[in-house]
């Protein structure tokens, strides 16, 4: 049985990463993101099917996050050379394009491992989505099978919810009073 990530300090990482505008190379770690809200999401493979609609959906929501004090990664366990190659590939070709954000590689699968979401015999993750909170908390996780892509909608609700300090009932949204 996984163990239980909610309510603990997030895993740290270290991975290599692409820039969204599939440029530049660098590192990307935890901490990098000390002091605002982190959406970090693990996808199965580059140049498959729901993927891009999912990176795509997020990166076109991007400015939403950014209003709200957060930042998005993504990571697969693909190289940053696959990610550049992707992001740099036209929409028509079943590639990226352009990105608000970075792309990171765990082509170790030791990130995917710690998160929980490593499908061990297929050597990729699941669709693992965590909302880190500034001091480095994981305070939301969800993961689905590869086949079902996530909502960029539910994404903000769940990060507006947990920034609102209080408790949320069911089907709280962005105006709503807290219990």
């Amino acid at each position: 049985m996984a163990e239980r990530l909610v309510g603990k300090a997030a895993p740290d990482f270290i991975m290599e990463m692409v820039s969204g505008d599939g440029k530049d190379f660098g590192k990307v770690n935890l901490s990098d993101y000390r002091g605002k809200w982190l959406v970090f999401f693990f996808y199965p493979l580059d140049f498959t099917f729901v993927c891009p609609t999912e990176i795509t959906a997020l990166s076109q929501a991007y400015d939403q996050f950014q209003a709200l004090d957060a930042e998005v990664l993504g990571v697969s366990v693909d190289s940053v050379h696959s990610h550049k190659a992707w992001i740099n590939t036209p929409k028509t070709a079943n590639g990226l394009g352009t990105l608000q954000f970075p792309l990171a590689s765990d082509i170790t699968k030791s990130v995917s491992r710690e998160y929980g979401v490593l499908i061990e015999e297929e050597g990729i993750a699941l669709r693992g989505l965590f909302i880190i909170d500034p001091e480095g908390d994981l305070k939301y996780q969800v993961v689905n099978h590869n086949d079902i892509g996530r909502s960029v909608e539910e994404t903000l609700r769940v990060l507006q919810a947990l920034q609102s300090g209080g408790l949320c009932a069911m089907n709280w949204k962005p105006g709503d009073s807290n219990l």
